[in-house]
């Protein structure tokens, strides 16, 4: 059997709103204390289709490669940038001794990740003047926690 996504799904919800200081929402428009919308810029993070690799299904110790969606949402070409630059170092960003962000879900042991998509900035017309979004694409592969 697969790993389950969903502690990943909210490991990485966590890892991105702390290590950008920016709010992080799950395939929806994050949500201030207050319950407004959140102050630009922000990010937006999809699930899409993943990969399984390893034993069958019926084995518990499968691996699964699972692909995400961070979307850098802003007003202006400068913000969305800035933002994508922090998601980036973020998940991938590495140091001398290793990954500079642990990505800590129960149940599961982050064993890869990579930078599959980078788009810049590309404005998108909205009713209330221009929005900014910079889409990146990342796959994290995990493996069941001894």
């Amino acid at each position: 059997m697969s790993p389950p996504r969903l502690p990943l799904t909210r490991a990485l919800v966590d890892v991105l709103t702390a290590g950008t200081g920016r709010p992080c929402g799950l395939t929806v428009l994050p949500r201030a204390a207050d319950g407004q919308p959140a102050a630009f810029p922000y990010l937006i993070l999809d699930s899409l289709p993943g990969e399984f690799s390893g034993p069958s299904f019926a084995d518990w110790h499968a691996d699964a490669t699972w692909t995400y969606q961070a979307t850098s949402v802003g007003e202006r070409v400068d913000q969305v940038q800035w933002l994508g630059d922090r998601v980036r170092a973020v998940l991938v960003g590495r140091t001398p001794s290793g990954w500079r962000t642990d990505i800590t879900a129960p149940g599961l042991r982050v064993i890869d990740r990579e930078l599959t998509y980078d788009a810049d900035g590309e404005p998108v017309d909205g009713s209330q003047g221009s929005i900014v979004t910079y889409v990146q694409r990342f796959t994290i592969t995990v493996t069941p926690a001894a």
